[in-house]
């Protein structure tokens, strides 16, 4: 189906990876894919060699020539905090970094390098990467970030990204013909498929629908127009953004060859996808795609180089599975109830948990990983068995330790706003509220006490009202779906306690809420009326890495944000934050008084010694100057 170049016979020992992610004192996380099981010894500088045993290294095989390496090491003594540590991983004792992947090494370095660092004392964010936007990866900044600083006291903590690493909704047709090249190249597992046109997955990558007409794939009956709208009907949002699902991820295989494929650059050397056939309009679209994706990948190696050296966490949002997860309690009754969408759904949690979820918290996923070892075993014939595989499925949907809690100073509390949802039962299309009662009391616990601490929270906390507004007319007449009307103030009860934990007396005295997903940056400071006491939160959002809104739209948003929101309009007595104050921060380069910030990169926030942002900058991929987000005047009021 895909010729393969003559001179890519064997495959690389690597083929993705090594990823640095969940680093402490005494804890060095690792993640890689290789094309066999590997025999690997972590040499750490000051350690020695560490072989990586079976209780170091779990190895799950998504594929005859692919295993994904979970890589946990816990040290008996601490490492020494602030200080350049080189590390390398060999491979059969001898092969080493420079040799795998020199991809992976700075100039003049033989391995590479990891600081731990005593405490966040500055960290970069962001979220929304995908691949075929036509903005610069904002990635490549973090990677410019690491090469010009040589003082590893001025090394960022870690990078937070905030959800929609991977969009499997929203795919390319070269990104998934490449997909369908690499599934080929490296076998990775097929599986049958229930409650869809075509029986297996062999037969869907044939399918002449399986470029851009995922939707056919349907059966053709009636009661099935509510799941085609879900996840392939390319649906258009006329207010936020054009929407385009035709070329929807589906199987399990799809998803982790898109993992691969967008943090390295290995694959793609072992792969010479051709354009399939296309209508001419098809054709002139997969043409345009394929000169962006030609583009993305060429920033690669300089990716993964930064994701090797950088300890990494992350969270899902909605394009992280498909769009719109869970957004109502009338979307999970659909998706739900039928087979064919919830193994799509079922697929990308397997993958998110392999290539993601694993690496911020492994403790957390022991059970899951074992479940996931049987599912590998599974597929000897080439074949996922399918009882073994949706029983996973059932297992992962109803999991509820995806958030973590890092024991940094201040404190990182990453919270999941998609799988425990304050669902609405009075009126099942309205959007539900992004955290339950369960889960809210639960972050209230973890904040109780602390001086200060950060939240990652996918989404906004403190959003723009006129978007908002938006959002809660179109629920109100039942379409919420067209707007992505998803913010915290969307369900009444989840706002509400929300903003009780916020002043309650024992949660910390700052806040920093970490945000992305709206594709635009901004930064408000929130002050809690007639409380002198505090506390003082700071919404910080970062978006997108590799996506921007639509300019001329959002430059409407923002001007009519600052006419109808001003601080003495009554507009402001109709939302629900009425008891804070909330001052916005101007960017550095801001015209005309925007407060929105509309350029993909990647955001960098300092901390001082309380856990307060001392300062706020936003890196921008298209190379211009980075760009402050300062600070108003005294006397600037709240929007």
């Amino acid at each position: 189906m895909f010729p393969t170049p003559d001179n890519l016979v064997s495959l690389p020992p690597v083929l993705a990876g090594s990823l640095l992610r969940r680093l402490e004192p005494t804890r060095v996380v690792l993640w890689l894919v290789g094309s066999r099981e590997l025999s690997l010894t972590l040499r750490l500088q000051g350690v020695g060699d560490i072989p990586l045993d079976s209780e170091k290294c779990k190895v799950i095989a998504v594929g005859r020539h692919a295993f994904v390496h979970l890589i946990d090491v816990q040290l008996e003594s601490a490492l020494p905090c602030d200080t350049f540590i080189d590390y390398d991983l060999l491979i059969d004792d001898a092969i080493g970094m420079a040799e795998w992947a020199p991809h992976l090494l700075y100039p003049g370095a033989t391995c590479a390098n990891l600081v731990v660092r005593s405490r966040i004392d500055q960290l970069l964010h962001g979220s929304c990467r995908k691949p075929h936007h036509p903005a610069t990866d904002g990635l490549l900044c973090v990677d410019q970030l690491l090469a010009d600083e040589t003082d590893a006291q001025r090394r960022p903590a870690l990078l937070m990204m905030s959800g929609d690493q991977v969009y499997a909704d929203d795919v390319a047709g070269p990104m998934l013909r490449a997909i369908h090249a690499l599934i080929e190249r490296l076998g990775l597992f097929d599986e049958h498929l229930d409650g869809a046109v075509v029986s297996d997955s062999a037969k869907l990558y044939e399918h002449p629908a399986s470029y851009y007409h995922r939707a056919d794939l349907l059966p053709a009956l009636e009661s099935n127009e509510t799941l085609r709208e879900r996840f392939f009907g390319g649906a258009r949002k006329p207010i936020f953004t054009s929407s385009s699902a035709d070329n929807h991820l589906v199987t399990f295989a799809e998803v982790m060859a898109m993992y691969m494929l967008v943090w390295s650059p290995t694959p793609w050397s072992l792969i010479n996808p051709s354009a399939p056939t296309l209508t001419p309009e098809r054709r002139k679209r997969y043409h345009l795609e394929q000169t962006r994706i030609d583009a993305f990948k060429a920033g690669l190696g300089n990716v993964a180089r930064a994701l090797a050296h950088l300890p990494s966490l992350m969270i899902f949002d909605d394009h992280d599975i498909t769009d719109d997860w869970n957004l109502s309690a009338q979307w999970e009754e659909t998706a739900y109830g039928h087979p064919f969408s919830k193994r799509i759904i079922g697929n990308a949690l397997i993958a998110y948990l392999l290539c993601q979820g694993w690496g911020n918290n492994p403790d957390a996923f022991k059970g899951m990983l074992e479940q996931t070892a049987q599912l590998s075993a599974s597929g000897d014939d080439g074949y996922l068995d399918m009882p073994v595989q949706d029983d996973l499925i059932d297992q992962l949907l109803r999991f509820q330790q995806w958030h973590f809690v890092l024991p940094s100073t201040p404190a990182l509390v990453v919270i999941d706003t998609r799988t425990r949802r304050w669902r609405s039962e009075m009126a099942l299309k309205q959007p539900s509220g992004l955290l339950d009662w369960e889960a809210l009391s639960e972050l209230q616990q973890e904040l109780l006490d602390h001086p200060s601490a950060i939240i990652v929270s996918p989404a906004p906390i403190f959003g723009v009202k006129l978007i908002e507004t938006v959002q809660k007319v179109f629920s109100w007449c039942g379409y919420p779906l067209l707007v992505d009307a998803e913010n915290w103030m969307a369900h009444r009860g989840a706002a509400q306690v929300i903003l009780n934990i916020f002043r309650h007396s024992r949660t910390p005295g700052n806040y920093v809420v970490l945000s992305g997903d709206v594709h635009y940056s901004f930064v408000y400071e929130v002050l809690i009326r007639h409380r002198k006491a505090g506390p003082r939160i700071w919404q910080i959002t970062s978006s997108g890495i590799k996506n921007e809104f639509p300019p001329t739209l959002l430059e409407w948003f923002d001007r009519l944000n600052r006419w109808l929101y001003s601080p003495r309009s009554p507009l402001n007595w109709f939302t629900k934050r009425r008891l804070m104050r909330i001052v916005p921060y101007t960017p550095e380069h801001a015209e005309a008084g925007e407060r929105l910030w509309n350029s993909a990169g990647i955001g960098q926030v300092f901390f001082n010694e309380q856990g307060q942002p001392s300062e706020i900058i936003q890196h921008n991929s298209n190379g211009a100057e980075k760009t402050r987000m300062l600070a108003p005047e005294l006397g600037d009021g709240p929007d």
